[in-house]
């Protein structure tokens, strides 16, 4: 069966494509800044704000593509129940990673599976991960150690990457914590079928 992936994330699609699920990238281009701002006004907590991510992106390209199933997602951070966004610069990236340093914390990825402009699924998974306690020069280390452009767009840390290192624990599933819980997805599609 094949999916339209409605993210232009690089690392979800390798999760597909290691699963064997065939897919097309259609990127949705949602303003999620918009979106974020929007729902945290009206009181949205990161749990609702990561599920309404993933529907929006995955019914506005379901509304351009009939007949086809399309899959979005959606993952953030939640600290103290607080939503911490993708850094916007090297600067914000540090804060973030004194922010979550020594702290446990939780990362929540959300999909959704539209078909013909209405969400058919959906799922949220949530992982808890507890950052190693770090001086400041080791955060810097370590930012210093990725590129600038992966940073912005895939958040300050990568656990398939050298971001497997900042954790003393992780509990959950490490493709879910990249950014797709595909066994779920996969338990969807075969019921689909």
């Amino acid at each position: 069966m094949k999916i339209i992936l409605a993210s232009k994330s690089g690392v979800r699609k390798k999760i597909l494509d290691k699963f064997k699920i065939e897919s097309k990238v259609i990127p949705s281009n949602v303003d999620e800044d918009e979106v974020k701002n929007s729902l945290l006004a009206e009181g949205a907590g990161p749990l609702s704000i990561s599920k309404n991510l993933a529907e929006i992106k995955s019914i506005k390209v379901s509304s351009h593509n009939p007949n086809q199933l399309v899959l979005g997602a959606d993952s953030v951070i939640s600290l103290n129940n607080q939503l911490i966004n993708k850094p916007n610069s090297r600067e914000e990236a540090f804060e973030i990673l004194k922010r979550l340093n020594n702290s446990k914390h939780y990362l929540i990825s959300s999909v959704c599976i539209s078909k013909n402009g209405a969400m058919v699924w959906n799922y949220s998974d949530t992982s808890e991960l507890k950052m190693k306690n770090f001086k400041e020069k080791e955060l810097i280390n370590y930012l210093d150690k990725i590129k600038t452009e992966t940073l912005l767009a895939y958040g300050v840390y990568q656990v398939e990457a050298e971001g497997l290192k900042l954790f003393e624990y992780i509990k959950g599933d490490i493709n879910s914590i990249m950014g797709l819980p595909i066994k779920d997805i996969i338990n969807y599609i075969n019921q689909y079928k």
